[in-house]
This record gives structure tokens, sequence and C-alpha cells, in this order.
């Protein structure tokens, strides 16, 4: 049995997520609002864009490879989409990198790693 492939950057598959939230989302022009009626009109010019939270339970290894693609304006991202059920291809980037020690270890730690995936 074959285990589903949720994430890769830049080519590189993930370890699995301890959490994986995918978040779709509309981007609205300014035109768009509520009118004299009260009524609300939305004109939208983009559908599902993409925000990807998660979570990894990570060694120094992967810790150094997370944090190296926080700092990059662009990355390409392969993520588990939840149309087709299969890897589909974006540019995206990180936001709220955070990482915490849970357990110090003679390989320089385990840590826990969590930021959003941002679609442009």
């Amino acid at each position: 049995m074959a285990f589903t492939e949720y994430l890769k950057i830049n080519g590189e598959l993930l370890p699995f997520p301890d959490f994986y939230d995918l978040t779709l989302s509309s981007v609205e022009s300014d035109s768009g609002g509520e009118t004299e009626a009260g009524t609300r009109q939305r004109d939208v010019v983009r559908q599902g864009v993409v925000d990807i939270s998660v979570s990894f339970t990570v060694t120094a290894v992967w810790l150094k490879k997370m944090t190296f693609w926080s700092k990059q304006n662009k990355l390409t991202v392969q993520y588990f989409d939840t149309d087709t059920l299969s890897l589909k291809e974006t540019e995206m980037y990180i936001d709220g990198f955070k990482a915490k020690l849970e357990q110090d270890t003679s390989y320089k730690g385990l840590w826990t790693v969590d930021f959003t995936l941002k679609e442009f």
C-alpha cells in the first residue's frame, strides 16, 4: 500500500505532516461590497486561492531545509488538491514560520515546525 503524497517543495517530498489544513478563498475586486439596498454584491476576480497551514515534527536536517525555504520569495509547491485528489503544482511562499524545540537530542533536537503556504 502506497502512502499519499501531500506536499512537495521545489520537487522535494516533505515528511508526513502532523497537521494539514487547506483553505480555498476568493479574491474580490474593489467594485464589490454592499449596495444602497443593503444587499451584498460580489465581483470575484479569482476563485480557489490556496492557503495551506502545516505542522511537522522534524529533525535538525529538515529544520534547516524548511528555514531556508521560509526565506525564499517564491517556491514551486505541489500540494494535495481536494478537487482532483492528486498533487497540483503552483507558486507559493511561506508565511508565519515558527520552530519550537520539543526534545533535545544528540542530533541537534527534535523540532515542531509550523508555517502557512500562500498561493500567489
